[in-house]
């Protein structure tokens, strides 16, 4: 293996690497936050409706 090839084989395992725990990121703090985000607006929503209904 050449030195090119060595160093152009860095620098595609760093950017998987960077790849692969940006989506472990997402998927464990990024999208649970906006599903919890989601449903707690939709919680409070539903409440002021009830409460204009009335």
């Amino acid at each position: 293996m050449e030195f090119q090839q060595f160093i152009g084989f860095l620098i595609f395992l760093g950017v998987f690497t960077m790849g692969f725990w940006l989506l472990i990121f997402s998927l464990t703090f990024i999208v649970p936050y906006w599903l919890f985000g989601t449903i707690m607006e939709n919680i409070k929503l539903k409440r002021e409706a009830k409460k204009n209904k009335k």
